[in-house]
């Protein structure tokens, strides 16, 4: 990995996302019951390779809100991933339910 790469590019991208995360923390903070910020929170955490953080979150998110399809098209994707498709099209039946298909289209074409 080139120095440019390592030292200021991962660093930076490192540190801009450490802040979008503490933004949601304190957004949680003031409004614990919404599901937005949990939501994406969750999706940062994915971004940083934080998997069960990221589930936690993304499952809290669709208690809040269970028709939060953005959050349910993440769960999908995670546990498409982990070889989990049964939960993977229980939640990309949701999101296309809720009129974000892109996640049960994907699932349909890759996993059959």
């Amino acid at each position: 990995m080139s120095f440019w790469r390592k030292e200021v590019i991962d660093f930076a991208l490192g540190q801009d996302t450490e802040l979008r995360m503490q933004e949601q923390k304190a957004w949680i903070a003031a409004e614990p019951g919404n599901a937005r910020p949990y939501y994406q929170l969750g999706l940062l955490c994915r971004m940083q390779h934080q998997r069960d953080a990221a589930l936690g979150l993304l499952l809290h998110a669709i208690s809040l809100d269970p028709e939060l399809a953005p959050a349910h098209g993440a769960l999908s994707e995670m546990y498409a991933a982990s070889g989990d498709l049964e939960r993977a099209r229980h939640h990309a039946a949701r999101a296309e339910a809720l009129g974000d298909p892109a996640t049960a289209e994907q699932l349909r074409r890759h996993a059959g």
